[in-house]
């Protein structure tokens, strides 16, 4: 085929950038009420989010996320109407009791999915709070009255060690241990509407919580790592937006010279966490913030972790996120996003909201309905795109060098990136063709013996479908409308 008809890609494996941690997804806020639905349908749902399982026919059984977000709930749930949150499918049980002890029985239903992953592979686990306890506020709910941090200034080491107790209960209780801890979530928002539990927090306090966590971790001689800020939004982490005390999160807690410095805590992640939300729209801003993101977190040698999104708000006018969508419009937006999160800020680690919703939005990777002891389960396309990316890239592998002659800083219509395990022995290529044709491409593949290559194929009518193999000699055609992982060697 003459070379106007095809696309040519040029991947280099000996040109190497970060190594990837994992993908994962949240079980807020639906989880607590799967527990109760009948066997087979809980583990169908956990094959779907967790499996690297391949059927006979040889298609995907799930996608194989590689970390699994725990909601640890601040009680709104046992306090019921008088939580203030109206939802009772966004209020949260904790293991702490009114009396002051624990039951690991009052969040069962989210522990059965940590085991059903844990037994599936998992083994990466996250614990976060949106709200410290309700006994540790200063109103005793789990949202502010005033915008500001309600988590009572006096109750800072109580909060730390029930999180440290926390840890070691459901170890002890379910055999699961938490490798990461986040104790705070999206700090810049009021949080003063009752819509959810939250807590906003300025970075000086942020800084005494963590520093008073790291202090009661390492005196209980726990290892788990915490994870720090989970930025409402990523350009949080290098300006301020109007909110002075709460931006510039980078410089923070990542630079020596700041009151808030936090680098040189033990148990503190280096690895900075923030949201994509309302930064992916338009595409060429969002790639500017992005790399500006990269070149900050390379000064403070330090790594990046996109650790929350789904599609929210409108995204200057390109899609909405009202409105539940299981096609592959919302899938490629959300694998375009993906791409840049990896390709243009080097994100290690890729997080998706919530797993499964109960809303009309897009916000899950799998939809039920408000059914608290059996219902219907509807797998999204958005599910199985993020499965090109997390069932094939696993943690330790790296990405490297990947170009097209599309520019692809301001056309995100057809996009390329590339990924080699640390052992250099399998290369993964994910393909995102969001246009109306398919399109004809060509490899190039340098620093490398690789001579074949598979694909899998999410579009509107496949859902990671395996294809038939080709040798690099040839052209490969990737379906319109689809995105395609591209995997050498042994699966």
């Amino acid at each position: 085929m003459p070379s106007s008809k095809y696309i040519e890609a040029t991947i280099d494996a000996s040109q190497t950038f970060q190594t990837i941690d994992n993908f994962g997804a949240s079980d807020a806020w639906s989880f607590q009420f799967l527990g109760n639905w009948p066997q087979q349908k809980k583990e169908a749902i956990a094959d779907l989010l967790f499996s690297t399982d391949t059927a006979s026919d040889g298609s995907m059984k799930g996608i194989g996320l590689s970390l699994w977000r725990f909601n640890f709930g601040a009680g709104s749930a046992q306090q019921g109407t008088a939580s203030g949150i109206a939802d009772e499918w966004r209020r949260a049980p904790s293991f702490l009791k009114t009396d002051g002890t624990y039951d690991w029985k009052n969040q069962q239903s989210q522990i059965e999915f940590l085991q059903a992953a844990q037994r599936r592979g998992v083994q990466q686990f996250l614990g976060f709070f949106n709200s410290p306890p309700v006994q540790f506020t200063k109103n005793g709910k789990a949202f502010s009255s005033d915008g500001k941090c309600n988590l009572d200034s006096t109750k800072y080491q109580a909060f730390s060690q029930y999180i440290a107790d926390a840890i070691n209960g459901v170890k002890q209780y379910a055999g699961i241990s938490f490798n990461y801890i986040s104790p705070v979530n999206e700090p810049q928002w009021d949080w003063k509407d009752g819509g959810q539990e939250g807590n906003p927090y300025t970075n000086h306090e942020i800084s005494q919580l963590v520093k008073s966590i790291n202090q009661t971790f390492q005196t209980k001689n726990i290892s788990t790592k915490i994870v720090i800020p989970e930025a409402g939004q990523l350009d949080f982490l290098v300006g301020d937006n109007n909110k002075p005390e709460r931006g510039r999160q980078i410089d923070a807690f990542f630079n020596p010279a700041s009151p808030d410095y936090l680098g040189d805590m033990q148990n503190v992640s280096k690895n900075i966490d923030a949201h994509s939300y309302f930064t992916t729209s338009p595409y060429a801003t969002a790639v500017a913030l992005r790399k500006e993101v990269k070149a900050k977190i390379a000064e403070k040698n330090i790594g990046y972790w996109m650790s929350e999104y789904c599609i929210l708000g409108d995204n200057a006018g390109e899609i909405n996120g009202n409105g539940k969508d299981l096609g592959i419009d919302p899938a490629l937006y959300v694998a375009r996003v993906i791409h840049n999160d990896l390709v243009n800020a080097n994100a290690s680690a890729w997080q998706w909201w919530t797993a499964v919703s109960a809303y009309n939005y897009k916000d899950g990777l799998i939809y039920i309905d408000k059914n608290k002891s059996d219902g219907e389960y509807q797998p999204s396309k958005i599910l199985w795109a993020l499965g090109n990316f997390s069932r094939f890239i696993r943690p330790g592998d790296i990405r490297i060098a990947a170009s097209t002659p599309a520019a692809e800083d301001t056309d995100a219509s057809f996009l390329l990136s590339a990924f080699r395990d640390k052992n250099n022995k399998k290369m993964i290529i994910v393909i995102i063709n969001s246009d109306m044709r398919s399109r004809n491409i060509k490899l190039d593949i340098k620093n490398s013996n690789i001579s074949q290559l598979k694909p899998y194929i999410t579009s509107d009518s496949d859902d990671l479908k395996p294809g038939k193999s080709f040798y690099l000699k040839d052209t490969f055609s990737v379906p319109a409308r689809s995105v395609v992982t591209l995997i050498s060697g042994n699966d």
